[in-house]
């Protein structure tokens, strides 16, 4: 039997990562180390994504971001600000695109007020929502959307299979 000399999705390498954490709220249970691991495996499984040709996966070489742990004053600013809705929402990504030399730059923002009421809410714990929000925002900074349903299917089997790495169950499966 031969071995294809292309590796898995999951064996592929994982692009550079520059990271910036910001705690407007501490949050124990969300430390850099934590957060770095998660990161890292969204952009893998992105970065593989391309390797495959998979529609619609972003081309990058290393990513730059920075997750800002907001409260629900800022969140909801934020969110009334460059969305124009008038609550705090969970995650907002701003998203700057990919510079010439294949880095690709973006700022993820996660209210932790709304990441605790939702992981309660729907019977999630909290670390396993916190994963799901942060990989949505990484995807979102590498240029995934979800506007139309081919897009969202995409990115939420993306989002799946990230979460699945980890252990985590499928984020989106009818509870």
């Amino acid at each position: 039997m031969t071995r294809s000399a292309t590796p898995s999705p999951s064996r592929a390498a994982t692009p550079a990562l520059s990271l910036a954490v910001q705690y407007a709220v501490p949050e124990s249970r969300l430390p850099r180390w934590r957060l770095r691991r998660w990161l890292q495996m969204a952009l893998q499984e992105a970065a593989a994504a391309g390797a495959a040709g998979e529609i619609g996966a972003p081309e990058f070489q290393a990513a730059s971001l920075t997750l800002r742990f907001v409260d629900a004053e800022e969140g909801h600013a934020l969110n009334l600000e460059f969305r124009q809705r008038d609550y705090a929402t969970n995650v907002l990504t701003f998203e700057y695109g990919t510079d010439p030399e294949g880095t690709a730059h973006g700022d993820i923002v996660i209210c932790l007020e709304v990441l605790d009421r939702e992981a309660a809410e729907q019977g999630k714990p909290f670390l396993a929502h916190a994963a799901h929000l942060t990989v949505h925002g990484a995807l979102h900074a590498l240029g995934y959307d979800h506007i139309d349903e081919d897009e969202a299917e995409r990115m939420e089997a993306l989002e799946t299979r990230i979460l699945g790495r980890m252990g985590l169950p499928d984020p989106y499966a009818p509870r």
